[in-house]
C-alpha cells in the first residue's frame, strides 16, 4: 500500500486559517527548518518583517538556484535540459537577468492599460454570469464562473487559443499538484513547453497584436525561443491559476461574512479595499520560491549558513500581530496596509493589476446578478485543494 504524502507544514491551512502550528512558530521562534514540498530540507520563516527582508534582498537571498535544490534525489535532468527549464521563467533569476526579462513585460501590465482593459474583463465577466446562470442552480462557481473569466481574460491578452483551455488548465493542475510524484510534474512541465513552443513558432512567422506577438516584433532579436516559451508559458499558468483560486474563495469568505459581502455589492468605493483585505486574509500563495542564502545570515536570533534554501509562510506572516491588529478578523474596511500576497521586492508578481482588476470587476457583478447567493452544500462539507501549490476549492456549489 502507498502511503500518503505528507503535507508541508507551510502548506497546511485550518479552512481559511493558517494551522495553529505555524501561528505558534510565527509567536515563538520565529524560524524553523522544514522540508519544501520538492523533499529537500529549507528554513521557514513565518514574521511579517523576516519574510519582508528576505524578500526585499536578492543579493543575500538568491532565487538563481540549480536544479539539485529543487528535485528530489533520483529526479536530476542533464544540465541542457535544465537551462531550458529555467529559460524566461522569472522568479528564478536574480538581477541585473531579471531585470532584463522583467522590462519587456511591465508595460503590458501597467494599471493604465488594465484600466483600458476593463471594458472587455466586463463582457467576459457578464458572460461568465450568464453562464453560471443557465447551468440551473445548484451550479459551481469554479467550473462556470471563478476558472473561466480569469482564463479567457489571460488567454486574450497572450493570444492562446481558448479552444485549448482543457489541456492547459489539466496540465496546470498538474504540475501544481504537489502530491504527485516529481517525474509527473516534471513531465507536466515538459509538455506545456511543448505546446507554448508551439505557439511561439507561430507568433515568430505570423506576430498578431497580443503579448505574445509584441514581444515578437519588439523584442524578437533579444529574446531566444526558449525565453519566449519560458516567459509565455509562466504567465499563463500564472494568469488563470492564481486569480481563479482568489475568485472561488473570495467568494466563499464574503458569503460567511453577510455583512462585509453586503457592502462590496452595494458601495463600489468599499471594492477595492475589499480586494487588498481578501488578498491578505486568504493569502492562496503558502509560499513564495524558496531562495538560497549567499551568506551567512541572522534572522530572528538564528543564524541561517550560506548556501541553505530559505522558504516563508506567507499566511503566516499576513496574520502576524506585529504586522496588523486582530490579524485573524475579515475586515474589508482596512485598505492596502502592505500585504505579502503578491510577494515583495524584485518579484512582486507582474500580473498583480491584471489580478486587481478582474475581482475589482468580478466581485460586485456576482453579488448583484444573485443577490440571494448562498452555499448549496453544508460548509463544512467544502473541499479545498489541499495538496495544491495554490490554495484554493475544487468546488464550490451555490443556489440563488
Amino acid at each position: 500500500m502507498t502511503e500518503a504524502p505528507q503535507l508541508p507544514i507551510q502548506m497546511r491551512r485550518d479552512g481559511f486559517d493558517p494551522v495553529e502550528e505555524l501561528t505558534r512558530i510565527r509567536d515563538s521562534e520565529g524560524v524553523v527548518q522544514t522540508m519544501t514540498p520538492f523533499g529537500v530540507p529549507a528554513y521557514l520563516l513565518c514574521r511579517f518583517d523576516d519574510v519582508r527582508q528576505m524578500l526585499s534582498d536578492p543579493i543575500r537571498f538568491s532565487s538563481n538556484r540549480p536544479a539539485p535544490f529543487t528535485l528530489r534525489a533520483g529526479s536530476e535532468i542533464s544540465q541542457e535540459e535544465q537551462a531550458r527549464l529555467r529559460a524566461g521563467n522569472l522568479i528564478g533569476f536574480d538581477p541585473p537577468e531579471h531585470t532584463r526579462l522583467r522590462k519587456m513585460l511591465t508595460a503590458e501590465f501597467t494599471m493604465r492599460r488594465m484600466r483600458r482593459l476593463e471594458p472587455r474583463i466586463t463582457e467576459i465577466v457578464e458572460a461568465a454570469l450568464d453562464d453560471l446562470e443557465h447551468a440551473g442552480k445548484p451550479a459551481d462557481l469554479v467550473a462556470h464562473f471563478a476558472l473561466p473569466v480569469p482564463s479567457l481574460v489571460i488567454c486574450e491578452l497572450l493570444g492562446v487559443p481558448y479552444s485549448d483551455r482543457g489541456e492547459f488548465q489539466a496540465r496546470s493542475a498538474r504540475m501544481l499538484d504537489m502530491s504527485s510524484p516529481m517525474e509527473e510534474r516534471l513531465a507536466a512541465s515538459q509538455e506545456n513547453r511543448a505546446y507554448m513552443a508551439g505557439l511561439v513558432a507561430e507568433a515568430q512567422a505570423r506576430p498578431g497584436e497580443d503579448m505574445l506577438g509584441m514581444l515578437v516584433r519588439e523584442h524578437g532579436d533579444d529574446l531566444s525561443t526558449d525565453e519566449l516559451v519560458g516567459i509565455s508559458g509562466l504567465l499563463l499558468i500564472a494568469g488563470h491559476e492564481t486569480t481563479a483560486n482568489m475568485l472561488g474563495l473570495g467568494v466563499l469568505a464574503l458569503l460567511r461574512h453577510p455583512d462585509q459581502l453586503a457592502m462590496v455589492r452595494d458601495d463600489p468605493a468599499r471594492i477595492e479595499p475589499a480586494v487588498e483585505e481578501l488578498l491578505r486574509w486568504l493569502s492562496i500563495l503558502h509560499t513564495m520560491p524558496p531562495r538560497i542564502t549567499t551568506t551567512d545570515v541572522e534572522i530572528a536570533g538564528q543564524t541561517i549558513p550560506a548556501g541553505s534554501l530559505v522558504t516563508a509562510s506567507l499566511p503566516a506572516a499576513n496574520r502576524d500581530r506585529a504586522f496588523i491588529d486582530d490579524p485573524d478578523r475579515l475586515d474589508i474596511t482596512r485598505g492596502d496596509l502592505g500585504h505579502l500576497a503578491f510577494g515583495h521586492g524584485v518579484h512582486h508578481c507582474l500580473g498583480a493589476p491584471l489580478a486587481r482588476a478582474e475581482m475589482r470587476i468580478a466581485f460586485p457583478a456576482l453579488f448583484r446578478r444573485f443577490p440571494r447567493l448562498a452555499l448549496a452544500d453544508p460548509f463544512e462539507e467544502i473541499e479545498y485543494r489541499t495538496f495544491n501549490a495554490i490554495f484554493g476549492l475544487k468546488s464550490l456549489m451555490l443556489t440563488w
